[in-house]
C-alpha cells in the first residue's frame, strides 16, 4: 500500500504563504495551543519532502537563529530531525540537516517511487511549487492549511495556490487553535 502524502502550508487568508513588512513568523498569531498540536503532529513517525528551495530557505533560516528564536519552536527543531527526502537536480555535496537526502530526477517520479517505497507517511511543509506538482499528478493525498486570521493584500509573498490547476476538495478534518487559527485537512481531487 502506498504511503500517505500530506502537503503542509501556512497561509494567510487570502492564500499567500509568507508575508514582508513588519509581520513576524506566523503572522504574530501563534499561541501555546497551535504549537503544541503543531509538536504532535511532527512528533509522528514520517519522512519530509522538500524542494530544493524550501531546503535552502529552511537551513538558512535555522543557520541565523538562535534557541530562543520561535524558528526553533519544538516542532520545527522535531521537523528537522525527522528523516528527509530533497528533491533537486542542483543541490550539491552533503546536506546541513540530519537525516536528509537529495533525489535527483522529476519531482513527480521521485515521489511516486517515495509513496511505493516508504513505510511511514510523508509530508512536505512549504515547497509550494513542488507540491503544485504532485497535486496535479494526483500524488497529494492531503492538503493541511493552517489559516492565520490575517489578510496580507499589500504584503503576501508566495501565492500558494497561484498557476496551480483547479481542485475540488472534501474537508476530512478541521479544528480552532487559540480561538483565532483555523487548520484545515482537505482531500483533494482534480477538478474536471
Amino acid at each position: 500500500m502506498a504511503a500517505t502524502y500530506t502537503f503542509d502550508v501556512f497561509s494567510s487568508l487570502d492564500g499567500f504563504g509568507a508575508a514582508g513588512g513588519n509581520w513576524t513568523g506566523y503572522w504574530g498569531k501563534q499561541g501555546p495551543e497551535l504549537l503544541d498540536h503543531r509538536l504532535a503532529v511532527y512528533e509522528q513517525e514520517q519522512r519530509m519532502v522538500f524542494g530544493a528551495n524550501t531546503y535552502r530557505a529552511f537551513a538558512r533560516m535555522l543557520a541565523s537563529s538562535t534557541e530562543e528564536s520561535e524558528v526553533r519552536d519544538p516542532w520545527v527543531t522535531r521537523m528537522r530531525n525527522l528523516p528527509a527526502t530533497v528533491v533537486s537536480n542542483t543541490l550539491e555535496g552533503s546536506l546541513d540537516w540530519p537525516g536528509a537526502t537529495i533525489a535527483r530526477g522529476d519531482a513527480v517520479d521521485v515521489v511516486a517511487r517515495l509513496k511505493e517505497e516508504s513505510d511511514v507517511p510523508l509530508r512536505s511543509h512549504g515547497s509550494l511549487s513542488l507540491n503544485r506538482a504532485l497535486m496535479a499528478a494526483g500524488l497529494v493525498d492531503r492538503v493541511q492549511v493552517t489559516l492565520f486570521p490575517v489578510i496580507t493584500g499589500q504584503t503576501g509573498l508566495d501565492p500558494i495556490f497561484q498557476g496551480g490547476a483547479d481542485f475540488d476538495l472534501e474537508l476530512i478534518e478541521c479544528r480552532t487553535l487559540d480561538g483565532r487559527v483555523q487548520e484545515l485537512v482537505y482531500r483533494p481531487s482534480l477538478h474536471v
